[in-house]
């Protein structure tokens, strides 16, 4: 017992500490997409991580990769219900605005952030607990919504600074139809069962769509030449289709026809598309999405079309960091140095009316015996990329005036400030 005592924790595998100062590139991030949101007119809503088990069976489909083998599902010691940690959260989404009716006044645009479980094996981009940014629009039926959140993803990369990236455009289609194409599929299958892995012969019968989506090198052939869903398409479908192409480009937004693009849950229809990148190796897919009319119904609710995205916040993260786009950690405009615990009633004073007027200031931390050396404390604020040192010395002091030091330029020099009238120079820290 003591030896367990004492061995040493650490995080789940796949579920990762975010640390400073990269979690102040997550700030940045979110900060990013919560002003898109707001410009697009996409409000706030935020679900429970666990849900019932029913929900993503019943919404993503029983035979899904997710389903099948992704899912945290345990059962609850309490009452005996069947629970998962959130694979992804469109089902919750859905699941939330069933349950509260909130379709009873008309279409709704949502937004969510937040942390997503998946148990499979950790790769770059790609972990166990990984975080997404989703924007759902729900209640909208025309192609011209789809096109909006398509158009929404270019203008929160042109906002990120992230180049490289591709759009991919498909289209599933209506359930009646892609029962067509899924017989045609099958029987197309049949006739080249031995070219099959046992993967794809599992999944024959069940799920044939995902076929498609194979990634083993050896069946690229025999999927190239595989039926194709658009020929499958009837005229209503091909009309939303060629109505959201048409959006697409009289706003220049260059994009691919990927026929093969299906997604990888079973409530999709009609428009699909994924944004790709070559620099992320095998987890190329940042973010992807599409429309699908039928989940609110699936999962209990009035029938209601929707249509919405979701994105790897990791992998965008890592996409910036690959560019060289990530922004640097966000330093502080001054630093306070302060020789003796006596005065850190009258210093923190002066520090707590410069925050208050929108200067960020970092306090040198003092031990049970003191402050610190001025040469350590001079050697911190030099390190921690702040513009100004703030000396509170005792002659300073004794004058009711502060010391303002230029870190960053040696041709400037030191001034006093009065420490009675902090509103009337702290603006000048800030515009240097």
């Amino acid at each position: 017992m003591a030896e367990q005592l004492k061995a040493e924790l650490k995080a789940v595998k796949g579920m990762n500490d975010i640390l400073p100062p990269d979690s102040a590139r997550w700030e940045w991030f979110e900060d990013k997409v919560r002003a898109l949101m707001a410009r697009y007119g996409y409000l706030n809503l935020r679900t429970p991580i666990v849900e019932p088990t029913t929900l993503f069976v019943r919404g993503l489909g029983e035979v899904t990769d997710i389903v099948e083998k992704e899912m945290y599902s345990f059962e609850d010691a309490m009452n005996g219900d069947k629970l998962t940690l959130r694979p992804e959260n469109t089902a919750g989404v859905v699941r939330a605005v069933a349950e509260h009716s909130l379709l009873y006044d008309g279409g709704k645009r949502i937004y969510y952030m937040g942390p997503m479980f998946r148990h499979e094996k950790p790769q770059r981009g790609r972990y166990r607990q990984f975080h997404q940014v989703g924007a759902e629009a729900l209640g909208f039926a025309g192609p011209d919504v789809d096109a909006e959140l398509i158009l929404m993803c270019r203008a929160l990369w042109q906002d990120l600074g992230l180049t490289d990236v591709r759009l991919e455009l498909n289209s599933l289609g209506q359930p009646d139809e892609r029962r067509a194409h899924r017989d045609a599929l099958i029987a197309y299958f049949e006739q080249h069962r031995d070219q099959l892995d046992a993967d794809a012969q599992r999944r024959l019968h069940s799920n044939p769509l995902r076929i498609l989506d194979t990634k083993n090198p050896a069946m690229q052939a025999l999927v190239e030449a595989a039926p194709r869903l658009m020929d499958f398409l009837g005229e209503a479908s091909l009309a939303h289709f060629d109505a959201v192409r048409a959006v697409l480009d009289a706003n220049g937004l260059a994009y691919r026809i990927n026929p093969r693009l299906v997604r990888g849950m079973d409530y999709y229809n009609l428009t699909v598309f994924e944004w790709v990148t070559d620099r992320l190796g095998s987890q190329g897919t940042v973010c992807g999405g599409g429309r699908y009319d039928y989940l609110i119904e699936q999962v209990g609710g009035k029938a209601a079309p929707a249509v919405g995205w979701a994105l790897g916040v990791e992998r965008v993260l890592e996409l910036l960091k690959e560019l060289g786009a990530a922004p640097a950690a966000p330093v502080p405009d001054a630093y306070a140095v302060v020789p003796d615990r006596e005065s850190l009633g009258v210093v923190m004073r002066t520090l707590e009316a410069l925050r208050a007027a929108g200067v960020s200031v970092l306090m040198h931390g003092g031990g049970k015996d003191g402050q610190g050396s001025m040469k350590s404390q001079f050697k911190r604020a030099d390190a921690s990329g702040a513009r100004y040192a703030l000396v509170f010395g005792t002659d300073e002091l004794a004058q009711g005036m502060v010391a303002v030091k230029p870190l960053r330029d040696a041709t400037a020099t030191q001034t006093l400030r009065p420490l009675a009238d902090v509103s009337a120079w702290a603006a000048q820290l800030l515009d240097a």
